[in-house]
């Protein structure tokens, strides 16, 4: 029988019936904890804490203002809205690429994938500028009615967010391309893709409230 040892004493080996086996580790994971680091979801967190409260306006708006709500969305440019969604979508995509082939150690490969996605996300900003223009074109400046100034209030935060994680991206551009990341070493990438997929997320609950629900 093996020997029994004091409580607390380390044991290197383990023993089964007087027989001395090495002691196996326990493995690793390759991302331990929460993803990115912590500073990255403390922001995350605010975003969506500052979202989550606009969209409780909204429906408080909604609630007592039905008709603006419902006629609001026909006076929208809907195909704007539309491939805004496909922009998100598809750069959320090439950032997950560009963050699984650093992950494989193809650096030059994840370049690729984030300057792909950055040249994607930034037709977000230019489809913004032409819906603007094509709403201040058409009368809708935002003081006209309680439905404009929601969609103006929570689709401007919406850009000013957009418009961080592309200097965000960029920033990881850089740093990839001068070796800071590798398959050992990527957090700064993987928080960045946090942000840009809580971003992304958010999008997809402001294109049906304005551009499809009557």
């Amino acid at each position: 029988m093996g020997r029994l040892l004091p409580l607390g004493s380390p044991m290197p080996v383990r023993q089964v019936v007087g027989v001395a086996l090495p002691a196996t580790p326990l493995p690793e994971s390759r991302d331990r904890g929460i993803p990115g680091n912590r500073a990255i979801w403390v922001g995350i967190f605010a975003e969506t804490t500052e979202f989550a409260l606009m969209f409780f306006v909204y429906f408080i708006a909604r609630a007592h203002h039905p008709q603006a709500f419902h006629q609001g969305p026909a006076k929208l440019w809907t195909l704007a809205g539309v491939i805004n969604t496909l922009v998100m979508l598809t750069s959320s995509f090439l950032v997950a690429s560009a963050l699984h082939a650093v992950r494989a150690n193809r650096r030059r490969a994840s370049l690729g994938w984030l300057s792909l996605a950055l040249v994607t996300a930034l037709g977000y900003p230019l489809m913004k500028v032409l819906e603007f223009r094509w709403n201040l074109a058409r009368g809708l400046v935002g003081g006209g009615d309680v439905f404009q100034l929601a969609y103006y209030y929570l689709t401007f935060n919406h850009l000013v967010h957009v418009s961080w994680g592309l200097l965000g991206m960029a920033w990881i551009m850089s740093r990839l391309a001068t070796g800071a990341y590798s398959a050992g070493n990527h957090k700064g990438m993987l928080a960045f893709a946090s942000y840009w997929h809580a971003t992304d997320l958010i999008w997809l609950m402001i294109f049906p409230l304005f551009y499809v629900l009557p």
